[in-house]
């Protein structure tokens, strides 16, 4: 490893630690030459090798930098913090990457996270789906928040309906 400040590649491991639940490994490295400390994390290279087929037919490989560039669009000023986005972000690749072995069709990835922020925020949903269903007018948002709307109500009116079956 080459020393950030010096540009020495001698240096000792202090600690390792895994992080981001065993994904991660973070190491405290210390610069044998100018004695400064530094840290460096250590991933899976899985990701590189997964391939995203676009609705063109095109193939590009899989970023999760654009994933979450895409959630993080949809819940601009919302009250999701970065934490929970990642999480959210997590949740898709540990899905595909437990699905798919070289290529995902982008509808699938579009589709998990639909899912995923409809039961976190409905507004950043509504952003998302937008795009993700490429609406053409204003009909068609209308239509998928009256959607939201209506399944909300079935599932209120369904929870109302267990605690009424108790009594």
């Amino acid at each position: 490893m080459r020393c950030p400040y010096c540009k020495e590649q001698k240096d000792k491991v202090i600690d390792s630690r895994a992080t981001e639940g065993g994904a991660v490994i973070r190491r405290r490295r210390q610069c044998l030459a100018c004695n400064r400390r530094y840290t460096t994390y250590e991933r899976i290279e899985t990701t590189s090798k997964l391939l995203v087929v676009k609705k063109d037919g095109n193939r590009d490989p899989y970023a999760r930098e654009k994933l979450l560039g895409g959630v993080q669009r949809a819940c601009w000023k919302r009250p999701l913090g970065m934490e929970i986005l990642e999480d959210l972000v997590d949740e898709v690749e540990e899905e595909v990457f437990k699905k798919f072995d070289r290529e995902v069709p982008s509808s699938y990835l579009g589709q998990a996270v639909s899912v995923r922020l409809r039961r976190l925020d409905k507004v950043a949903y509504l952003r998302y789906a937008s795009l993700y269903h490429e609406f053409q007018l204003v009909d068609d948002f209308i239509q998928e928040a009256q959607d939201i709307l209506e399944r909300d109500q079935q599932e209120i009116t369904g929870q109302q309906d267990l605690f009424q079956q108790e009594d």
